[in-house]
């Protein structure tokens, strides 16, 4: 296409392939957009819930500022405020999505939502933003500078409005540049990707609310009405202890306050009021024999002249130290060769961080509370535990699993399997799977090639997908009631070759 002088009909054939693969780069799969819908639908459900409980926090404190105006009205006149910005943000979103959505006549549609000109147009002109986009930037930056003028620089809600409505540069993973928020996040985009990521946007908003409201303005304002609301609670370090070691924990109230100390403490019978320190109960006893043991008793203050007493009780197990950890594999007691493999380890009265874990016949690799392991070249990959315990004794275990290979795929036409039945116009344009229906693991198979076979002629090679215009041509020969065998048919599992992909057969229709 570089090299040489090329005629007219050359070039213009070359232009309508740089199109034409521009066009495939462009096009989403109808999957995706279905996802992205999907998800805005969750989103709107969360937001209703969200403003149904910012209401009763607002309601709350619209109620304790009128009962104790000089602890809490500086609190209702940060919030009403805060709601009044985050209103007018939100509502401005909504109108942004119903205008965006104008001509789009079914709005659950979300296939049809694939164009990316209709915010190219309203956001952009040229290198340059139009008077609504440089609204929309002008928004997110004046919401956050209102809420954080409202808070107090030194508010620790500071980092989060600054990250969730952030319209700093975005760094290129592929050029390493820095590129302008709004053609990052907004130019190019499915029409579906920007609305859910305006109701993403809405969501912060809420959980911003939420979160000042709920958790700076009033803490949680419905346990402030009275101290006949509080409730005594046990925290204890572990949940589990061994025979002979000591529990060790704090009582605290519902709403800790270092500053709200108790007149008097029963603990299990006794008198533990000399054990408060900053407005906690301090526990450091022995744990006892084996078995469940219950905490228990009374935190005694006053309040009006009178003594308000606010029980408390929990329980524990006392176990006996294990000699052994506990091993399983997520997905059963068999690890596949090609696959990350989910493994839980534990051992009793040991945290996680605390185990050392290795493996042989594969790598294995933490991940979250748990381990993945891939499984090499063999027939067998083991789990190593080793473990220090509080008394100073190492505990070694080890557990053995299967490697196995992914089993035989199945080939699919319309996620159908074994004989479909369809009609050849359907046959010519649709793509041909593989998928595991009854596998336990989420695979992303792609399939490479395949061979079709039409009665009374030539097996024709497909690389890809869909049928090439051999395939279509040999096809077109084909009649009603004809058995076509698709077969051979080569595809990976997450990058990994299956041996194995079973064929799977059309009957025409017509």
């Amino acid at each position: 296409m570089a090299g040489g002088k090329m005629s007219a009909r050359q070039k213009m054939i070359n232009l309508m392939y740089l199109v034409f693969i521009a066009m495939l780069a462009m096009n989403m799969s109808k999957e995706v957009l279905s996802a992205f819908g999907f998800m805005n639908e969750k989103l709107v459900e969360n937001n209703i819930s969200t403003i149904e409980k910012n209401n009763e926090a607002y309601a709350n404190l619209d109620t304790k500022a009128s009962e104790q105006k000089e602890k809490f009205g500086p609190l209702k006149v940060q919030a009403d405020k805060i709601k009044t910005y985050s209103n007018d943000f939100y509502d401005y979103l909504a109108a942004l999505k119903s205008k965006m959505l104008t001509e789009i006549e079914d709005k659950d549609d979300y296939e049809a939502m694939d164009k990316t000109d209709w915010l190219d147009t309203y956001f952009f002109k040229g290198d340059t933003y139009t008077e609504e986009g440089q609204e929309f930037l002008n928004r997110i930056n004046n919401y956050r500078t209102n809420v954080i003028e409202v808070l107090g620089s030194d508010s620790k809600f500071v980092p989060v409005l600054n990250k969730r409505f952030s319209t700093e540069p975005v760094i290129d993973s592929e050029t390493d540049k820095e590129v302008p928020f709004l053609k990052a996040r907004y130019e190019g985009f499915p029409m579906v990707a920007s609305l859910t990521n305006f109701t993403q946007m809405q969501a912060d908003i809420r959980n911003t609310e939420s979160d000042i409201v709920t958790n700076l303005l009033g803490g949680k304002l419905e346990e402030a009405l009275s101290l006949n609301n509080y409730t005594g609670i046990v925290r204890l370090n572990k949940s589990a202890y061994f025979a002979g070691e000591k529990v060790t924990g704090e009582v605290v109230l519902g709403r800790y306050d270092a500053s709200l100390v108790p007149d008097k403490v029963i603990l299990n019978g006794k008198d533990a009021t000399d054990a408060v320190q900053n407005g906690q109960v301090i526990l450091n006893m022995p744990a006892g024999n084996v078995g469940e043991k219950t905490i228990k008793g009374t935190i005694f203050f006053r309040e009006n002249g009178e003594e308000v007493p606010v029980p408390f009780e929990s329980k524990y197990s006392v176990i006996a130290e294990p000699s052994s950890a506990v091993v399983s594999a997520d997905k059963m007691n068999v690890v596949y060769r090609g696959l990350d493999n989910p493994i839980s380890v534990s051992l009793p009265g040991v945290g996680a961080n605390n185990l050392k874990v290795s493996a042989a016949g594969g790598k294995l690799t933490k991940s979250g509370a748990g381990y993945i392991i891939r499984p090499g070249s063999g027939n067998v990959a083991t789990i190593n535990v080793s473990a220090k315990l509080s008394s100073g004794k190492t505990v070694n275990s080890k557990a053995t699993f299967r490697i196995k290979d992914i089993p035989a795929a199945m080939g699919s036409v319309r996620n159908q399997y074994g004989t479909v039945r369809m009609p050849k116009s359907g046959l010519a344009n649709a793509p041909i799977n593989a998928g595991l229906p009854d596998f336990e693991f989420d695979l992303k198979i792609q399939v490479k090639s395949f061979k079709i076979k039409v009665p009374g002629e030539l097996t024709i090679i497909v690389n890809g997908t869909k049928l090439n215009a051999a395939a279509k041509k040999v096809l077109s020969k084909a009649r009603r009631g004809d058995i076509i065998n698709i077969y051979d048919i080569k595809a990976t599992a997450n990058g990994y070759n299956l041996k194995k992909v079973l064929p799977v057969n059309i009957e025409l229709t017509n």
